[in-house]
């Protein structure tokens, strides 16, 4: 499809009647709305008249000749000012990312010994001096994955004693990772 002079005076014309584009692609057939919409604006056809008399809508490049539309050096596009398009779109508020901590760099602070019960805490030391001290490979479903140390240094190691079934951790664990409400609240008091 091509524009021809006819094609575009039947656009220019329905447009200025206040034809949507929609309407005109329909009418000249073998064009898309947006095609359309695409061909207003390089014609500068884009402004119609909003008032309720439609046919006294006067659109601009209907009053040249079509020769002198042919001829017509296509618009340079105008270059918005850097500052003005960076102001244009103002982010939205949003809440501040947590940091991300690169490997080999010391963990947060991890929760207090004295969040967890002394009994558990007592249990928890003597089964990580009988633990297997396992690395991340040697790692199945039927360990206890519980870390132990620092990530970041050779130091660090998982229990590798025998899991709960259906828990990820060794009953000592266990009793420390999964502890009632009721139990976490008193302590806290």
């Amino acid at each position: 499809m091509s524009w021809t002079d006819e094609r575009v005076a039947i656009l220019t014309k329905m447009w200025g009647e206040g034809q949507s584009a929609s309407q005109i692609a329909k009418e000249l057939g073998g064009v898309t709305r947006n095609a359309v919409i695409g061909k207003v604006h390089r014609l500068g056809l884009s402004n119609r008249a909003t008032s309720g008399n439609k046919a006294a809508a006067k659109p601009k490049a209907a009053a040249k000749p079509a020769a002198a539309r042919a001829a017509k050096p296509a618009a340079k596009p105008k270059a918005a000012p850097a500052a003005a398009a960076a102001t244009a779109a103002p982010k939205p508020n949003l809440p501040p990312r947590k940091a991300i901590i690169p490997a080999g760099q010391p963990l947060p602070p991890q929760p207090s010994a004295n969040e967890i019960s002394p009994e558990a805490l007592a249990t928890v030391r003597e089964v990580e001096k009988k633990a297997k001290k396992i690395s991340l490979m040697e790692l199945t479903e039927r360990t206890c994955k519980w870390p132990i140390g620092d990530p970041a240094t050779d130091e660090f190691w998982f229990c590798g004693l025998p899991s709960e079934p259906g828990k990820p951790y060794c009953e000592a664990h266990v009793g420390v990772a999964f502890q009632p409400m009721s139990a976490r609240r008193d302590r806290r008091r």
